[in-house]
């Protein structure tokens, strides 16, 4: 399989890098990025073509498939661009600016029957099996995953991570949305309705909120979404916890490698298992270009990140920063 890395300057691209590097039947035929300085590293790495332009390498090469990265006001453009191509694609989160955007190029993709995967990676933690294993309604659902702080994105030279008027918001559309997409799933695609919302940039002062907390509530359960740029800790590092209701168990993790389980009748059991998306992302890589060979679908596609942006969309709109 051809593959290309479409915005390598991206801080996730060796997350997709690697894992392509270590599958026998792929190989990376080239990467791009606006910016060509910040292709060298990947080119060498990969031992492929550096491109400044990812038309001119989508023809060139005629990928496979494709790996887009991009600043989040250019990625509707981008996934446009791969769904007329029929390049089989996948696209880091959260694919668009806004909601309208996200689901023109969800419905764009349908309608082109293009394989269209969006790394929603947490869906594959074994934290998902064990709660949905019990076969229990879900009550209620609470994520606290909070950042390092916006100096991370300067270090990184992305700086348009924190300007809005580039990424359409800070850790609620960066970081929340992979939680608004996990409470969906908990409740088998119920459709859930933003009840409240607070945003704060009080921390960095910025034009992008620093701290949100979202509540929804739909599908018989009432959730709570917070995140933010505050923690002081490396990059992918964060302060994490989550809790969720059951009929009969709550589900507790604490810590990015434990889940506490306590029935109704107070016995308790702890499992191991990793519990940030970082580790997911391998999996993900693996997982989709297999889907993509098998005909199946993706784990996750651009109608769950519509969904998804949709309700950061609401609580932006319930909450505006003043």
């Amino acid at each position: 399989m051809r593959v290309v890395l479409i915005g390598v300057s991206h801080w996730h691209t060796p997350f997709f890098l690697d894992p392509c590097l270590e599958i026998g039947d792929v190989t990376i035929v080239g990467v791009c990025d606006p910016d060509l300085s910040r292709t060298e590293y990947a080119a060498a790495k990969a031992g492929c073509r550096a491109f400044g332009d990812y038309r001119d390498m989508c023809a060139a090469v005629k990928p496979d498939f494709a790996f887009a990265l991009a600043q989040h006001c250019d990625m509707a453009e981008l996934a446009r661009f791969l769904i007329d191509e029929r390049i089989p694609f996948a696209m880091e989160k959260p694919c668009a600016i806004n909601a309208a955007e996200a689901a023109d190029i969800a419905a764009r993709a349908a309608a082109a029957g293009v394989f269209a995967a969006v790394p929603y990676v947490i869906r594959y933690s074994p934290m998902v099996d064990t709660i949905l294993s019990m076969n229990e309604p879900v009550q209620y659902a609470v994520f606290k995953f909070i950042g390092g702080m916006v100096d991370r994105y300067h270090q990184q030279k992305v700086d348009w991570v924190i300007d809005r008027a580039r990424s359409g918001g800070g850790p609620l559309l960066n970081l929340g949305v992979h939680f608004m997409d996990m409470c969906r799933v908990l409740l088998g695609g119920a459709d859930l309705t933003v009840t409240g919302a607070m945003m704060s940039n009080r921390a960095a002062g910025l034009n992008i909120e620093d701290h949100a907390v979202v509540l929804m509530q739909g599908g018989g359960a009432s959730c709570i979404v917070e995140t933010g740029y505050l923690y002081p800790a490396p990059n992918s590092v964060f302060d994490l916890h989550y809790s969720i209701r059951t009929e009969k168990h709550y589900f507790a993790a604490r810590d990015d490698s434990t889940l506490e389980i306590v029935s109704n009748d107070r016995q308790r059991t702890t499992k191991a298992m990793k519990l940030t998306n970082v580790h997911f992302y391998p999996t993900f890589v693996r997982d989709t270009l297999q889907r993509l060979k098998d005909g199946r679908k993706p784990i996750a596609d651009l109608a769950d990140n519509a969904a998804a942006v949709a309700l950061v969309e609401a609580a932006y709109a319930m909450s505006p920063l003043r």
